[in-house]
């Protein structure tokens, strides 16, 4: 059987790449041949991505340059190695009007596919609309990344997701939007783990590279400017005596509190996070990869979209690692579980699979 798989690959982010190889790697467990539809949002390459970070301003386009050139060598790299896309390309909608395939079953997911705020609205393609009607479609822990949808996109989202065979989100915040907020009740709608986690660290540990830093290490990871963030890694630096690392997804972070390592490979992701202390972060994909590589994670809640982070905290019944106030430096003292957080996680797997040996059943 072969499935076509469509999700957000093309941002150049660490955790939306990670996610995909897992969705990737967890699907081929199912089918003889998973393929990648190569969709790419405007704004994650090429000009577009340029008019994103430059704001207008061509002086900030420049400076911004350097960083989105590392970052079309590395994520491309990682891409071919790694996922198998379609040689076509879908750069507009215009692109799906005469899709072909003789896939069996059509999947979207996982990461933030159903975010109307970061996708600027409903993007229809990511909601298969472009399969051939009857055509079975599924969903694996698609994300909303938010508490609700704008009223103006509800009868547009519940009229795509009404074709679907079954659905799983990621966030229980997802099967309300979808139970309670579009009133769709006639279709299976599950809360299933980010891929990520329906692979076991081992996996992730036989693909990444060895961790070249001999110290033990405090690892910062933030993915939004935060002076606070910052100031408070260096106290509890300070505090334990271990040195801190920076992971740099953009040049321009080289002058932040930390040792840089700057813009890694994409495996050195789990590598930096798996050899760590502690991990002082607002990503919802570094809280993930701590929980699963079983090190201590201090989760900074960003600004918008945090319920990602908070309701993954909630699952694996570790909600105290949110950090509360940046005084805090005793957050330490109570250590995570990781027995119990194995356990979630493996019972949350063996749900995984359940989930998609009943997807493609007859």
């Amino acid at each position: 059987m072969q499935a076509n798989v469509i999700t957000l690959h093309s941002v150049a982010n660490y955790g939306t790449q990670l996610q995909a190889l897992a969705t990737q790697e967890k699907l081929k467990e199912y089918f003889d041949d998973v393929k990648f539809i190569d969709y790419r949002r405007r704004d994650t390459y090429g000009i577009g991505l340029l008019k994103t970070f430059s704001k207008g301003n061509i002086f900030r386009g420049l400076a911004s340059l350097p960083t989105l050139l590392i970052w079309h060598f590395k994520f491309n790299r990682f891409r071919k190695k790694y996922l198998n896309l379609t040689q076509k390309k879908y750069l507009k909608d215009s692109d799906f009007d005469n899709f072909k395939s003789n896939a069996d079953y059509y999947v979207v997911g996982s990461d933030q596919v159903w975010n109307t705020g970061w996708n600027g609205g409903v993007i229809p393609a990511l909601y298969l609309n472009f399969v051939t009607k009857g055509k079975p479609k599924i969903s694996f822990s698609s994300s909303f990344g938010m508490n609700k949808l704008e009223e103006e996109n509800l009868n547009e989202v519940k009229k795509y997701l009404e074709e679907f065979k079954c659905i799983s989100v990621r966030e229980p915040s997802g099967v309300n939007i979808i139970k309670n907020q579009l009133k769709i009740n006639n279709i299976n709608v599950e809360q299933l783990v980010d891929p990520v986690l329906s692979m076991p660290a081992d996996f992730w540990r036989n693909i990444s590279p060895k961790n070249k830093i001999s110290e033990k290490y405090i690892l910062i990871y933030s993915l939004n400017r935060n002076d606070s963030l910052d100031k408070y890694a260096k106290e509890l630096s300070k505090k334990t005596g271990l040195k801190l690392i920076r992971f740099c997804t953009r040049l321009d972070q080289i002058i932040r509190t930390g040792h840089s390592k700057l813009i890694p490979e994409i495996t050195e992701f789990v590598s930096l996070i798996d050899n760590a202390e502690y991990v002082i972060t607002d990503s919802f994909h570094a809280t993930a990869f701590s929980m699963l590589m079983n090190t201590e994670p201090i989760c900074i809640y960003p600004k918008m979209f945090s319920n990602r982070i908070s309701e993954f905290l909630d699952l694996v019944d570790e909600s105290d690692r949110h950090l509360k106030k940046y005084t805090d430096l005793d957050i330490i003292d109570k250590k995570v579980d990781f027995k119990k957080v194995n356990n979630i996680l493996e019972n949350e797997r063996l749900r995984v699979d359940e989930y998609l040996k009943n997807a493609i059943s007859n």
